[in-house]
């Protein structure tokens, strides 16, 4: 998830609070929480899915064989600088970088937190010496960020690939090739099974509907369907894996609770106390959420406490509560 994904906490009084919502098992995961994501495209059994997808997705302006994962954490050059932490990072045969990324909800400054990403991995390509030889010959890198529950603004609702490349204002030519965004904007991705006309529709449907499939389609077929499916199958999950897929998506339900519990919350005090005051605590609580939503992802990960402080701005007290 893009950037440290937040800053007061509202919890319901026990008495008013709405019972839990119980997850139905579903024949396949649901593709868009922690556990899932990486499952289907960071693991050594994952790789032809990625690359069926990443070639779907550039249409021919590349062609990856081969992928190979490296670290995801990228520290500053300097203890007190931020670092940044991606979803999956892999590299193809060429050298080519690749930030594969999904982001569940909008956040401030989405677009700056994207190039601050994106820059970690071309700053990464210094040598640490005779940088004079090196000439700053940089390798390409492209971000890839599945938006599952929001727009960037101003985008075209006809459109659901956003690609985004330096190119001249005035010419529209591209000025620098070795860079690009691309942004999947889930919502606009609405067609049914009769729409997909290309393997990349495929793909996006599968992924935006696993959890509704009760077996695979026959109209999403191949090797590559072959190996999601099979990845994706519950059933196929240990004991461990399937604890882990289900505190990933109780985190999923439980962040999306708060966030839907402080815009109600923010809405109703607005009608008391004014439409602008109210919305303006609604995103005050909001951004309170973000900042939980990401601690709570970090404990699961099991980061020191000072490093969730650092990220989140919260205290420790309210880390230790959660």
């Amino acid at each position: 998830m893009l950037g440290p994904e937040s800053p007061i906490y509202t919890v319901q009084p026990k008495q008013k609070r709405k019972a839990r919502r119980k997850t139905k098992p579903t024949t396949f995961i649901d593709a868009f929480v922690d556990f899932s994501f990486k499952r289907l495209f960071a693991t050594d059994e994952s790789k032809p899915i990625l690359i069926g997808l990443l070639n779907h997705l550039f249409k021919g302006r590349k062609y990856i064989t081969e992928i190979e994962y490296g670290k995801n954490e990228f520290h500053g050059e300097i203890a007190e600088e931020g670092g940044a932490v991606f979803d999956v990072y892999c590299t193809d045969a060429d050298g080519s970088k690749f930030i594969i990324e999904i982001q569940r909800g909008n956040q401030e400054f989405f677009k700056e937190r994207a190039l601050f990403y994106i820059s970690r991995a071309i700053s990464e390509q210094a040598p640490k010496g005779n940088r004079k030889e090196w000439a700053y010959n940089l390798t390409e890198v492209y971000l890839v960020a599945f938006l599952e529950d929001f727009n960037l603004p101003d985008s075209p609702k006809s459109e659901y690939v956003q690609d985004i490349c330096l190119a001249n204002r005035h010419t529209g030519k591209i000025f620098y090739d070795k860079l690009s965004f691309m942004f999947i904007e889930m919502l606009n991705f609405v067609k049914g099974p009769d729409e997909l006309y290309t393997e990349l529709d495929k793909w996006l449907y599968a992924l935006k509907h696993l959890t509704e499939f009760k077996q695979r389609p026959d109209y999403l077929s191949g090797p590559e369907f072959d190996q999601l499916f099979t990845l994706a199958n519950y059933a196929n999950l240990t004991q461990e894996e399937r604890a882990m897929y289900n505190a990933s998506l109780k985190r999923k339900w439980d962040n999306k609770n708060v966030l839907d519990y402080a815009v109600k919350k923010g809405l109703e005090q607005g009608l008391e106390q004014g439409i602008e005051q109210g919305i303006e605590q609604g995103i005050e609580q909001g951004e309170h959420k973000k900042a939980v939503e990401m601690a709570l992802e970090m404990l699961a990960d099991n980061q020191p406490i000072e490093k969730i402080v650092k990220y989140t701005k919260l205290s420790i007290e309210q880390i230790e509560s959660l």
